[in-house]
């Protein structure tokens, strides 16, 4: 996700500083350039060798060090960068990058930096609160400088409160946002629904499908890689929340239908790829249940039709994007759905294809428009995702 991009990452002395690691070598594997400088200090937590090998790059610390390739290298570090990170941030460089003091390679580069810079603090709960830091922090901010809240539990101190160094996959997350993708999509609001919703027989059993929410989830953080504001209405699935994703978790169709046509009153585009229990236990059926001696069977009503509620009352300006999972038949029962519903598009899929349906992580899917169809090869739902994306613009820019 990151090939061609240059990433820096400046590490201070904190002990902290061992997390980079992990850091690095994930950045590696989304195919990215890493360069990484530290303090001086940072050395006495970690190696630089461990940078080294890990990223194929020098680890710079001297500013004069001359065992490199003749550059001004905090210049051409700082030229190519597509971003650069500073984690963890000690108090002490961030008071020296608030006061334009440059006296190591670190500051010095940072200062000759053009791109997006973000800095993760990480330090003594006391430190992290103390008025100066916060007023440092504040000036930065002021600058375009953004940060990484820090984490809240026990620090190397064993002092309990803010201050620890936040995840590697939170990190690695800010950085995604900010380089991964174009933002084609900044200014646009988009809804996306994922995962199955449960209706109720009783305090112990439900009616519900085998959504796990994959398609859903790729959809709304593909978005806010592309700048979307994005709004995820999301049935009961075991996956990770979703940075710089607003998740409105819901349990019922009813649940999901109130708040999905809440947040599309203001949406530009509405994604709907949860699966949505068809039916509810009746609520004209005596005690929703009738019980003989050998077998239960249950009175059943529709629950309401969410994307075509939209289709028939659609505001100018709104493009709905449905899904259809069909076994037979699939071009011709998805053109009826677009049709019917009123949608811009529906992306449909056969669950008997291999890599397709419930649960899987790739997926095999059709575009169907008002005016083409497109057929896409088995793909990661994250491609499919962007392909998704793609085509929504295509549409919308007709």
């Amino acid at each position: 996700m990151l090939k061609g991009k240059n990433v820096v990452l400046g590490v201070t002395g904190s002990i902290a500083a061992y997390k980079i690691a992990n850091l690095a070598s994930m950045l590696v594997k989304q195919h990215a350039n890493v360069d990484v400088i530290m303090t001086k200090n940072a050395t006495n937590f970690i190696n630089p060798i461990t940078f080294e090998t890990l990223t194929g790059n020098k680890c710079i610390v001297d500013t004069f060090d001359r065992n490199f390739q003749f550059n001004v290298e905090h210049v051409s570090l700082a030229k190519k960068a597509d971003i650069f990170m500073v984690a963890p941030a000690s108090a002490n460089v961030i008071g020296k990058y608030a006061n334009g003091i440059a006296d190591d390679m670190l500051t010095t580069t940072l200062l000759a930096c053009r791109c997006p810079i973000y800095f993760s603090p990480a330090m003594n709960t006391n430190m992290y609160l103390n008025s100066i830091v916060q007023e440092n922090m504040e000036k930065l901010k002021r600058h375009g400088v953004k940060f990484i809240t820090p984490a809240t539990g026990r620090l190397a101190c064993d002092d309990v409160g803010i201050g620890k160094l936040p995840s590697e996959e939170i990190l690695l997350n800010a950085i995604l946002y900010e380089i991964a993708k174009e933002k084609d999509l900044k200014g646009l609001k988009v809804v996306v629904s994922a995962g199955p919703t449960r209706e109720k027989i009783d305090p112990v059993r439900y009616i519900s499908n085998n959504s796990t929410g994959k398609m859903g989830y790729a959809i709304a953080e593909v978005a806010s890689m592309r700048g979307a504001d994005v709004t995820l209405v999301s049935g009961k699935v075991n996956l990770k929340k979703l940075d710089y994703v607003d998740t409105i978790d819901v349990v019922s169709a009813k649940d999901m239908y109130d708040a999905i046509m809440d947040s599309a009153k203001d949406a530009d585009i509405v994604i709907k790829a949860a699966a949505v229990a068809d039916y509810r236990p009746s609520m004209v059926s005596d005690n929703k249940i009738k019980k003989s001696d050998n077998d239960m069977s249950i009175a059943l009503e529709r629950t309401d039709d969410i994307i075509g509620t939209l289709g028939k009352n659609k505001r100018d300006g709104l493009f709905l994007c449905g899904f259809s999972m069909e076994t037979e038949n699939l071009l011709e029962n998805s053109r009826k759905k677009l049709d019917k519903k009123n949608l811009d598009m529906i992306v449909c899929n056969n669950l008997k294809v291999s890599g397709a349906g419930f649960g899987t992580d790739t997926n095999v899917v059709t575009f169907i428009t008002k005016d083409d169809v497109e057929e896409l090869p088995i793909l990661s739902k994250t491609e499919v995702a962007d392909r998704i994306l793609d085509k929504i613009l295509e549409v919308r820019n007709r």
